[in-house]
């Protein structure tokens, strides 16, 4: 009689099935791995991205306040100008 690692069904052996069993266990490892990794990096990218979109905005209503200030300073340069021209 056969050992059982060399038994067969239908052209089948125990060794082929643990072998196959095997490689599809270590693809679904590694995919996994993958996945996890890139959902990680996508997380962090979304986080860089928030970060910048905030220093972006700030900078933003930093520079409108500035161009505030430099009209309201022309204005005054005009007004200035026309009265001691008058």
């Amino acid at each position: 009689m056969a050992t059982l690692d060399q038994r067969e069904i239908r052209g089948i052996t125990l060794k082929n099935i643990t072998v196959t069993i095997i490689s599809t266990v270590s693809i679904v490892v590694s995919v996994m791995t993958t996945y996890f990794q890139l959902k990680g990096d996508i997380r962090d990218v979304r986080s860089t991205q928030e970060t910048q979109n905030r220093v972006n905005e700030i900078r933003l209503k930093v520079l409108e306040g500035e161009v505030a200030i430099l009209q309201q300073e022309v204005r005054e340069l005009k007004d200035s100008k026309i009265r001691k021209g008058a």
